[in-house]
């Protein structure tokens, strides 16, 4: 009998262009076990069919008090969940789970969105120091984020 542990992973994510990045991931993340956090929408409903997902409190970005709010769901999915790992593109949703992660010691990595090259994002900002790994899209987005890693565009 193997006494291997299966890797679980949460992945975190607005929806939108955010939820349509992770989706590509699809031949990296169909292979651990897994849940999702993201908002209520047709797209989200569409692109995760039959995948388990928690629903977060929106609007998220800039939002203090659905930051809040999440922060708390954050604990309660974490904890039940046990994830090993957080992977996340953002948007807002990402800082709030993030950080209960890291209080958590559960592994993160951030994926700074494809379309932000000339400014780095408000999530990627927040979630930088805190991030076990930070990826960017395009090599220019290392000028904001030295201690990124180059992962070249998922989309």
């Amino acid at each position: 009998m193997s006494t291997s542990k299966k890797i679980k992973i949460g992945l975190i994510t607005s929806k939108g262009g955010h939820l349509f990045q992770l989706s590509q991931l699809k031949p990296w993340w169909r292979s651990y076990e897994r849940f999702w956090v993201t908002f209520r929408g047709l797209d989200s409903r569409s692109i995760l069919t039959n995948e388990t997902v928690h629903y977060a409190h929106y609007p998220e970005s800039r939002n203090l008090k659905n930051f809040l709010k999440n922060l708390i769901l954050a604990y309660q999915i974490l904890k039940r969940n046990k994830p090993d790992l957080l992977i996340s593109c953002g948007a807002g949703i990402a800082p709030p789970f993030f950080y209960i992660a890291k209080i958590m010691s559960i592994k993160t990595i951030f994926i700074e969105p494809y379309d932000f090259i000339k400014y780095p994002s408000l999530s990627g900002k927040l979630v930088y120091p805190i991030a076990d790994l930070f990826l960017v899209q395009h090599q220019i987005q290392q000028k904001h984020y030295p201690k990124s890693k180059y992962l070249g565009s998922i989309i």
